[in-house]
């Protein structure tokens, strides 16, 4: 199909809300809010703040991934992907799950009549398949992505609940680049935003498995 990455792509904007059952237990400490991830070479993180701000409205620690990711007004794309999914549900788990969450810039550089085939009922399956790829299995902080790209050479890698990895290394400007599986790229733009089932990295462009 010609437009299949395309289409693909728009699927993942659920995937960041889509950590699914598959995932175990990785607890760590989560730091709140902080708008990038400081350089692995030891860089302080931000402090942490109870209700850090994404879209214009406070996201509660105490909160879900699907309840607080309702009320921001720029994740408002990946909340229709996660409905047209019928993942809310799984969402709404005890996790912990690590959500790398498009905002809704990051849909809008999609064709709308790409992003609207992959909303269909007929679409579920793929749609799921995509979604997953934006979840890692655990509670991921920036400081513990920040260690293990120190560890590795400057690259985290991590695997995704749908089973392909992601890499993550540092970027220009003190910022952190993923790496998708086709070599697309997208930075996270705020980070640490901590959930009662895990924490959510927006990000400004879609991964492709």
């Amino acid at each position: 199909m010609t437009n299949i990455r395309t289409l693909m792509l728009v699927a993942v904007s659920g995937g960041a809300l889509m950590a699914l059952g598959a995932c175990n237990n990785n607890e760590t400490t989560t730091p709140a809010d902080s708008t990038a991830m400081a350089p692995a070479e030891g860089a302080a993180m931000a402090p942490m703040a109870a209700d850090p701000m994404v879209g214009g409205a406070a996201m509660s620690p105490n909160e879900t991934i699907v309840a607080n990711a309702s009320k921001a007004s720029n994740l408002s794309t990946l909340v229709a992907a996660v409905q047209a999914a019928s993942l809310v549900e799984t969402l709404q788990g005890p996790g912990p799950f690590t959500v790398f969450a498009p905002d809704n810039a990051a849909f809008d550089k999609i064709p709308e009549a790409t992003r609207t085939a992959l909303m269909q009922p007929a679409m579920k399956a793929d749609l799921t398949k995509i979604l997953t790829y934006h979840v890692v299995a655990g509670r991921l902080t920036a400081a513990d992505i920040a260690s293990q790209a120190q560890a590795n050479g400057g690259t985290a890698t991590l695997e995704t609940v749908q089973g392909e990895e992601l890499k993550v290394a540092a970027g220009p400007n003190d910022t952190w680049v993923i790496t998708d599986a086709k070599g697309g790229k997208s930075t996270i733009t705020q980070a640490d935003v901590a959930q009662s089932n895990g924490v959510v990295h927006v990000v400004d462009a879609v991964l492709m498995p």
